[in-house]
């Protein structure tokens, strides 16, 4: 079976929620298609009037984080059962920003994926490597270990259902896009661990996005590779070039 394909889009910390349903709006008949997935991963303050806004469309909502407690003393965080309660289908998990500026680690990553299967959320977990762990040719080995730890205790059945989005560090916002044949080879790298961690079928069946300054003009090369199954668009998903993107 082939893998539908899947664009998400991760605004970060853009949009008020009067200036996202005008963004909903004009983005809605762009990224009208049949052929693949589309979600738009919106700011917490967003999700509400953004799942009212894509209401009759092929539009899904993600957030861009939750946290691994259902309820509690947690100040600023917003638990799974809001998430559901809102209506949002899909949730990122462990970007590199939040690893960065929020001192996420492989281990909460996992806390976090681990609630979100157990609520019926689909994470899109993000792994990636800096500039400097690419120069050092240990790609890969950081990679597998981010992977190994993000899927801890979680089911092959659970599995399936993930989404993974590889993300080079170096490549995010700088404008710089990984060769198409870095990505695929990184892609493939994470398919063969997930492999390797449950069984083929399972590895078959998990999407793996690359994100990294995937624009309009890369997008058809990079979701052409056997590995590739779409991508997690950062600036790009906030101007009608996402459209073209989705249609790619």
């Amino acid at each position: 079976m082939a893998r539908r394909k899947i664009i998400a889009g991760n605004w970060k910390m853009n949009k008020t929620p009067s200036e996202a349903v005008k963004l909903v709006n004009e983005l809605k008949p762009l990224v009208a298609t049949e052929k693949a997935d589309v979600v738009f991963c919106v700011p917490a303050i967003d999700l509400i009037p953004v799942v009212e806004a894509v209401k009759g469309s092929n539009i899904q909502v993600g957030a861009e984080n939750m946290y691994f407690e259902e309820s509690g003393a947690y100040t600023g965080e917003v638990s799974p059962a809001m998430l559901v309660d809102a209506g949002v289908k899909y949730v990122i998990i462990g970007h590199s920003e939040r690893r960065e500026y929020f001192a996420e680690t492989d281990e909460t990553v996992n806390k976090k994926v681990l609630k979100a299967f157990e609520h019926g959320i689909t994470p899109i977990i993000c792994c990636g490597e800096s500039l400097t762990q690419r120069e050092q040719g240990i790609t890969i080995d950081w990679i597998r270990q981010q992977i190994k730890i993000a899927f801890l205790n979680v089911t092959a059945d659970q599995a399936k259902t993930a989404v993974i989005a590889y993300e080079p560090i170096w490549a995010i916002g700088t404008g710089k896009v990984a060769t198409t044949e870095q990505a695929q080879e990184v892609c493939k790298a994470i398919r063969d661990c997930i492999a390797e961690l449950y069984n083929k079928e399972t590895a078959e069946e998990i999407r793996i996005q690359y994100g990294g300054s995937v624009s309009a003009a890369s997008a058809p090369e990079l979701f052409a590779q056997p590995d590739i199954d779409g991508g997690l668009v950062g600036g790009a998903s906030l101007k009608p070039d996402f459209g073209k993107i989705v249609n790619y």
